[in-house]
């Protein structure tokens, strides 16, 4: 018997949102899942190998988004991939940021950046088709402080990222998933104390603007379509122990174009992938597509 335990203060009896069990993780191909699609941000993949080579293993999915692999195309561990059974394709510049797509189900189509020579600076975005889904990994870059120029600068990566997605695909017709650490908490609910990020980056009113107009333009915040309660994060800062005390932000996504989203099965927010030793401060997030 497949016993799940969610946190009791989510008052989620039977929901996967937040998996926190002991013992045997919810084999989530019980809802009859043909395809399952993870996002990541591994705080560097060099550093977290051995970590998401467990993941996999014990997940099995058939697409994973990576985002910040700090990894350089020419030195990614595409090898240990393949022996995982993964076509992986990177996207990096080496110390900071990089993305990469993995898939079981094939990759075609390759398109890295957003064709936008000032704001393609960074390794940060990557789209491939998988079977006959587009798949998006993003790592929107922080912004850092109100007043910084690179708030602006996030803020301009947004509007293209809407306007990219809006040039390539119909999103009543064509199967969109947008994954990744878009470093925007959309709503009060997704952070753990509003009042701590009044003028601050992540919860500012033209960042959820910009999710916003994401959504409007198509796409499905599949986790919130699942559930509605707040409490439900999916990075937690390595200080002051915050993890252990709840005090985080849900800032990972998986958005989805109406096609595709209509078929999620189960939703969920690996908590455990944030726990043991030497951890990325984020959770993966994964969805199951009937």
């Amino acid at each position: 018997l497949l016993q799940v335990v969610v946190d009791a203060r989510h008052d989620l009896p039977g929901k996967l949102a937040h998996r926190t069990s002991v013992g045997r993780r919810p084999d989530l191909r019980r809802y009859g899942a043909r395809v399952r699609i993870a996002t990541w941000n591994v705080d560097s993949l060099g550093a977290r190998l051995p970590r998401v080579q467990a993941w996999v293993e014990e997940f099995q999915p058939d697409v994973v988004c990576l985002q910040e692999t700090k990894c350089a195309d020419d030195a990614f561990p595409a090898m240990d991939f393949a022996a995982w059974g993964y076509d992986v394709v990177p996207h990096g510049e080496g110390r900071w940021n990089g993305v990469a797509i993995a898939s079981r189900i094939g990759v075609d189509d390759i398109r890295p950046g957003l064709e936008d020579a000032d704001l393609d600076v960074e390794a940060r975005l990557l789209t491939v088709r998988c079977g006959e889904v587009h798949v998006v990994t993003a790592y929107v870059p922080n912004g850092r402080t109100l007043d910084a120029p690179q708030y602006e600068q996030k803020l301009a990566w947004l509007a293209r990222l809407q306007a990219l997605l809006a040039d390539r695909y119909d999103p009543s017709v064509d199967q969109v998933v947008l994954c990744g650490d878009l470093n925007i908490a959309p709503e009060d609910r997704d952070v753990y104390d509003p009042a701590l990020y009044v003028g601050t980056t992540h919860t500012s009113e033209p960042e959820r603007a910009a999710f916003a107009g994401l959504l409007d333009w198509g796409l499905v915040d599949v986790f919130r379509a699942r559930y509605d309660a707040g409490g439900l994060y999916s990075w937690w800062d390595y200080r002051a122990g915050n993890f252990h005390k709840g005090k985080g932000m849900r800032i990972d996504h998986v958005l989805a174009t109406p096609p595709l989203a209509d078929r999620a099965g189960a939703v969920l927010i690996d908590r455990n992938a944030r726990k043991g030793e030497k951890p990325s401060d984020h959770a993966p997030v994964v969805v199951d597509f009937a």
